[in-house]
């Protein structure tokens, strides 16, 4: 790409193609508009402005691709891409994570034990909150978004090839090959991949895991994946494959029946929560809970984890089991214990019951990326069990194509009001339907509407320190991009 170049006499110097003419006028666009806004500090600090805008004008290129939110049943498009890639996915061990929520704190916390143990790791998660570059992690740090335009760059006449031979890849397709590649250009010595949406057609499942962990599954994306939830869990359970170890969080009794069914099948060890590990003892804590977790090797007890909630507790311990075994630990030979609390320690997962107002001066505010009943259930719980608000206003911001009701459902118990807003998604909720949808669950005198994000949460700050300038809070949850532009607009940088 050509820029800042001297300008020549008419009818001199290169003749620009059509898509190179488009590229620079995106790029064009892009620096206007971070020099003209309101951040301008949205460059990262370790970018330029250029690299920042060649960032941006990658991914609006990625997002003219079918989204990531259909998938097909079929890995012909991928399979053929890591191919002519040179299957970079089988250049390291791979723990592979689906499941229905706690797929991504679980992978952060699976990569933190992994990366205190000593090995270099890769991660993969989906969705991202605030930019692209979360997802592909290389030593549990985000990729530079000039280290993310360099992989779409390297990996663009393969798509291409691909495109022209079976079909336009899908963007969540050219972005797991993306991972794939960086991971074996670091290289890594163990990769922890997320799965996108279900397991079988997933693009990630072109990747054999030697550790396929499930964690709890209900039913989410059923425009999708359907509302049969053994369907779902066959799906799922795909992502087992011959030889792995699968470790396996508490289900329903049905849905522990379709996995372990897959795991006889494919001849997979097998590690249940509430069986071979899980957690002993749990104590709310300062800035979090302390634990005791039973792993496969034995127990680890003083365990802190700066994350709030049961749920989180069972996602701890579900990634010590993964850790495990991928590393081979055993009764025998178990992990340094000081390790494993180093580890869990400075584990972060942004989004999740995070704290972005700490309510000095003013309330209390928690985000949480809760996109569905079971999502909110456990906030619920959370906010139950792990804070004492003495008013506490929620803002919710949700998708059209969510279970909106089961949603409201669960969080009515633990909320003083809501106010229902929209995220800047085009798949956003119209806040006057959830508005409507809110008052048959919480009464009308209950709730609020304010199609404007940022002040619907200022609307909550006030109808919360309603309650006293003490023991109050705000809790924005509904969706990962609710979540995501709340953190941006408290000045949370990426992580």
């Amino acid at each position: 790409m050509t820029r800042d170049r001297e300008e020549l006499p008419e009818g001199e110097g290169e003749v620009r193609s059509p898509e190179e003419a488009a590229e620079d006028a995106v790029v064009s666009h892009v620096l206007d508009a971070i020099r003209g806004g309101e951040s301008p500090d949205v460059v990262p600090a370790q970018s330029s402005v250029i690299g920042f805008a060649e960032f941006l004008a990658a991914d609006a290129a990625l997002d003219r691709r079918a989204p990531e939110t259909v998938i097909e049943p079929s890995l012909e498009r991928i399979a053929a891409l890591v191919d002519v890639l040179g299957d970079p996915q089988r250049g390291y061990p791979v723990v592979h994570i689906t499941g229905t929520n706690g797929k991504t704190s679980t992978s952060r916390m699976i990569d933190a034990l992994l990366t205190e143990i000593g090995l270099r790791t890769g991660r993969y998660t989906s969705p991202h909150l605030q930019r692209a570059t979360e997802r592909i992690n290389i030593d549990n740090r985000p990729i530079s978004p000039e280290r993310y335009v360099t992989l779409y760059r390297d990996v663009l006449p393969f798509v291409e090839m691909v495109d022209a031979k079976l079909g336009t890849l899908s963007k969540f397709e050219v972005l797991t090959g993306m991972a794939f590649a960086a991971f074996a250009d670091a290289p890594v010595e163990a990769a922890i991949l997320e799965v996108g949406l279900g397991g079988v057609w997933d693009a990630t499942n072109v990747a054999d895991g030697n550790v396929a962990v499930v964690t709890p599954i209900g039913l989410d994306h059923m425009e999708f994946l359907g509302d049969d939830i053994l369907g779902i869990a066959r799906e799922k359970a795909g992502i087992i494959k011959p030889g792995a170890v699968a470790v396996l969080a508490a289900q329903d009794k049905n849905v522990a029946e379709v996995l372990l069914e897959r795991c006889v099948e494919v001849d997979a060890q097998v590690a249940r929560e509430g069986a071979e590990f899980g957690v002993r003892e749990r104590e709310i804590a300062v800035g979090g809970q302390r634990l005791t977790l039973q792993g496969l090797s034995g127990t680890y007890d003083d365990i802190f984890l700066p994350l709030h909630g049961e749920h989180q507790a069972s996602n701890a311990a579900l990634a010590l089991a993964a850790a495990e075994a991928l590393v081979g630990a055993g009764p025998r030979q178990p992990l340094d214990p000081d390790v494993v609390r180093a580890a869990f320690a400075g584990v972060a997962s942004p989004g999740r019951l995070e704290r972005v107002a700490a309510g000095e001066g003013g309330p209390t505010v928690l985000i949480d990326a809760a996109h569905n009943p079971a999502g909110a259930r456990s906030l619920a719980a959370a906010l139950t069990t792990d804070f004492r608000f003495a008013r506490l206003v929620g803002v919710l911001g949700v998708m059209r194509d969510k279970d909106v009701r089961g949603i409201l459902d669960e969080l009515e118990p633990v909320l003083h009001e809501v106010v229902v807003t929209a995220n800047s998604s085009p798949r956003a909720m119209d806040p006057d339907e959830l508005g409507a949808v809110a008052a048959e669950v919480f009464g009308s005198d209950r709730v609020s509407v304010e199609p404007v994000l940022a002040e619907a949460i200022e609307q909550a700050g006030e109808l919360a320190e309603e309650g006293g300038e003490s023991g109050v809070g705000v809790v924005v949850t509904g969706s990962v991009v609710t979540a995501g532009e709340v953190r941006a607009m408290f000045g949370k940088e990426p992580v």
